[in-house]
């Protein structure tokens, strides 16, 4: 089974796991061990912000994850090969590319604070008596847009951002990248062909493009008019269908957008492969065999005579089901921290000190999240 943990075979042979970190998720300590933890488990991409410390956040993770396979002698740690890395774009406005903010010095003092309890990255944080921060922590905050219909006062609002085109070279050619994705709606064919010319110059260095879109009425048929824009394209193809954005946590239910939307893209027949994402979780693949769009038993046909999910992309549930582990280290570090005040003070110049917030200094801890990781993972894995 090894060859289903090197990308492209993966993605051939339907066992493609991507975790999706989140397209304006930028706590780094969490980005690099989600990063590390998942690719241990057999990760064949991980997604990250176009964010440059983002991008050197799991670029490091990738080269200690190479490390430890390389070295381990436990089984746990045996899959060879590593994921490739992709930034994710936008066209235009997209709910993965903004930001929760308010002022939490509006907010009544009597308020319950429904906006805390509810988000689930804990970017939402009250601060009494005037000590330590208060309001949305920006690096956590994901865009999920929970928060914004259960203020009472509708205090909170977001901040969007579109992708800046001028970035698209330095993205591949300095940071090392090896795919892109890029997230559209119906309509925006001219925003799109925009974004594309300034991909275009550089799209010979990627091993993948994947456009992410979710459901609407014309879907299939926009669909079709972005492939003859992108056309003829020098790497694979993956459409990846948006089914119920950021919700996997919410609920065994919400995979069926995703499941849904994936049969209408894969009925439609276009050139590339399916992806589903938007609302998976641990039911995905379940529901996935139950519906026969699994690769299983289909081995000795091709791609055209039988359509199949190529993969899935896990991004709420995949770091909601490693959050324990994570706040279990944060903690470790905070206390560690008061007991030895200097410890995290700089390295004197020619030593290095290992750094607190590093998954693998935590050897139980890293296998407890490896092995989280791989049982959401293993269910593509197996045949």
């Amino acid at each position: 089974m090894t060859e289903h943990y090197q990308p492209l075979n993966s993605l051939k042979g339907g066992h493609w796991f991507k975790l999706i970190c989140g397209a304006s998720f930028q706590h780094l300590p969490a980005v690099r061990n989600l990063t590390l933890a998942y690719t241990l488990a057999g990760a064949d991409c991980i997604d990250v912000a176009a964010d440059p410390a983002a991008i050197a956040a799991a670029k490091e993770a990738l080269q200690v994850a190479g490390t430890i396979q390389t070295q381990a002698q436990n089984p746990r740690f045996d899959r060879q090969g590593l994921p490739w890395l992709m930034v994710s774009l936008n066209d235009g406005e997209d709910p993965h590319f903004r930001k929760a903010e308010f002022n939490p010095a509006e907010c009544p003092v009597d308020c319950w604070r429904p906006c805390e309890k509810i988000c689930p990255a804990t970017a939402i944080v009250f601060q009494g008596g005037g000590e330590g921060v208060s309001g949305v922590i920006d690096q956590q905050c994901y865009g999920c847009g929970r928060c914004l219909p259960v203020c009472p006062s509708q205090l909170i609002y977001t901040r969007s951002y579109v992708s800046a085109p001028a970035a698209i070279a330095p993205l591949i050619l300095q940071s090392g990248v090896d795919a892109l994705e890029i997230h559209t709606q119906i309509g925006r064919e001219t925003d799109f062909a925009r974004l594309w010319s300034s991909i275009n110059p550089w799209v010979d260095r990627l091993k993948l493009i994947a456009i992410s879109c979710p459901d609407g009425e014309g879907l299939i048929d926009y669909l079709r008019t972005l492939y003859q824009i992108i056309s003829p394209l020098p790497c694979p193809l993956i459409w990846q269908t948006d089914g119920r954005p950021m919700s996997g946590d919410i609920g065994t239910g919400a995979t069926r957008a995703a499941v849904k939307l994936g049969q209408k893209v894969l009925a439609a027949g276009l050139p590339g492969y399916v992806q589903l994402a938007g609302g998976t979780n641990a039911h995905t693949v379940s529901k996935l065999r139950a519906s026969g769009l699994m690769r299983e038993g289909k081995k000795n046909l091709s791609i055209s005579q039988t359509p199949y999910i190529a993969g899935v992309a896990y991004g709420s549930y995949a770091r909601v089901l490693l959050s324990p582990i994570l706040e279990q280290l944060e903690t470790m570090q905070i206390d560690r921290a008061l007991a030895i005040p200097n410890a995290i003070t700089p390295p004197v110049a020619g030593t290095q000190t290992p750094r607190l917030t590093q998954l693998e200094a935590f050897p139980a801890l890293l296998r407890q999240a490896v092995s989280l990781a791989d049982s959401l993972v293993s269910q593509l894995k197996e045949d």
